[in-house]
Parts: structure tokens; C-alpha cells; sequence
């Protein structure tokens, strides 16, 4: 569906998206926050379990899979929001894990070496939480 919104002196074209698809982005949120709490709540990271989680990784295949759906709607931020976080968390997880070996080898390290992880972890959430935020409002998220 079309919508047409007048601005100043011409209307711009939104496309409206189906309940379908909003409900499914709704649900790949869910898999995207039920990897972070398998990772606060069990003996993995909450980096390592959004990861490598069977319910993150289902989310980035839908993602890539409905994204073409979402296209010219407001939900096409949310997908590029989900999929940047999803795989940037791997890039942050890797220079996380490969600080945290260094600071391991240290002995002041050795108190401090989740830290990274840690931080991390916050990121996804907040990543998660954010756009699960704007969603709910019915409006897109700035990349």
C-alpha cells in the first residue's frame, strides 16, 4: 500500500508494509533478544551466544531471505539495523576476544579480562532494545 505525505511543496511515496512482515520483524527482534538472554542467563556470553546462537543466526538468514520484501518501507531500516548489528558484533567479538587474550597474559589483565566481552554484550543489547523500541512505535530506525 501507497500512503502520500505532503512536505513542503511535493508529497513523497511510503510504502506501507504488511502485517505480515511486521509481525515477522517483530519475531526476529525476539530470536535477536532470546540469544541475549541465553547468553545472560547460561554459561556463555551474551557476544558468543548472539553469534554463534541458532536463534540469532535463524534471525540473519530471514533478514537476508524477506529483505527484498521490505524494501521502500520503513522496515527495510530495521533489517539493515538487525543485519549491521548481527555482524558487527562478530567484528567486535573478535577484537573483544583477542583483546581479552592479551589482558589474560598480563597480571593486571587478569582481573579485568571480561571487560571487553562485557562491553560487547551491552552493545548488542542496546542494539536490540533500541530498534525493538522503534519498531513497536511503528517508525524506522536511523542506521
Amino acid at each position: 500500500m501507497n500512503l502520500t505525505t505532503s512536505g513542503s511543496s511535493m508529497g513523497h511515496v511510503v510504502n506501507v508494509p504488511s502485517d505480515g512482515l511486521i509481525k515477522l520483524t517483530h519475531v526476529i527482534y525476539a530470536l535477536h533478544a532470546l540469544s541475549v538472554v541465553i547468553g545472560v542467563a547460561g554459561s556463555a556470553s551474551v557476544v558468543s551466544s548472539f553469534v554463534f546462537g541458532l536463534p540469532s543466526i535463524v534471525a540473519v538468514i530471514l533478514n537476508y531471505i524477506k529483505r527484498g520484501d521490505v524494501r521502500g518501507t520503513y522496515l527495510d531500516s530495521h533489517f539493515s539495523w538487525q543485519i549491521r548489528t548481527f555482524w558487527w558484533a562478530v567484528l567486535w567479538g573478535v577484537i573483544a576476544l583477542l583483546v581479552t587474550l592479551v589482558l589474560i597474559v598480563s597480571i593486571v589483565g587478569i582481573l579485568i579480562y571480561w571487560l571487553p566481552i562485557v562491553v560487547v554484550g551491552l552493545w548488542i543489547g542496546y542494539r536490540v532494545i533500541r530498534g525493538w523500541l522503534a519498531l513497536k512505535e511503528g517508525r524506522g530506525i536511523a542506521a
